[in-house]
């Protein structure tokens, strides 16, 4: 019995190039989820980590990062790194912040806000905090 060794082509390989980038292509943009350019998106973003929103509470600002961190900033961004974002790389950047209400905080307390820093479409920092005076401030998961 004859075992059948396909051959190579330079035609099937340039295929197999091409199909493997089409496939790469792809999965980079369902993993990009195209950035999140809508209230409706940023939504989306944050109930897939547990929060769901008033979307109708939205604030957003413009935020310049300053071309330093420290102070408060500093202390800000190891809560950040501690979920997988850093901000050095965006020092100097111009970001947007986006905040809602948030209505399903486990203690059913009321005044929970969760934030966005995105630029260019993608999320560079997140949290959740308690606009109550001695609130509190946590990660987004």
């Amino acid at each position: 019995m004859t075992k059948f060794k396909p051959k190579l082509t330079r035609k099937s390989a340039v295929f197999i190039i091409i199909a493997a980038a089409a496939l790469l292509a792809v999965i980079v943009l369902i993993c990009s989820g195209g950035g999140l350019d809508t209230p409706e998106e940023r939504a989306e973003y944050l109930a897939s980590l547990g929060w769901e929103v008033d979307l109708s509470t939205e604030e957003e600002r413009a935020v310049t990062l300053p071309s330093s961190l420290d102070g408060v900033l500093l202390t800000y961004n190891e809560l950040q790194k501690q979920q997988g974002f850093d901000l050095t790389p965006y020092a100097g950047e111009d970001c947007r912040s986006y905040s809602y209400a948030v209505t399903n905080y486990p203690s059913g307390e009321s005044g929970v806000i969760a934030q966005l820093i995105i630029h260019d479409g993608e999320v560079i920092a997140g949290d959740i905090h308690s606009s109550a005076l001695g609130g509190f401030m946590h990660g987004l998961q």
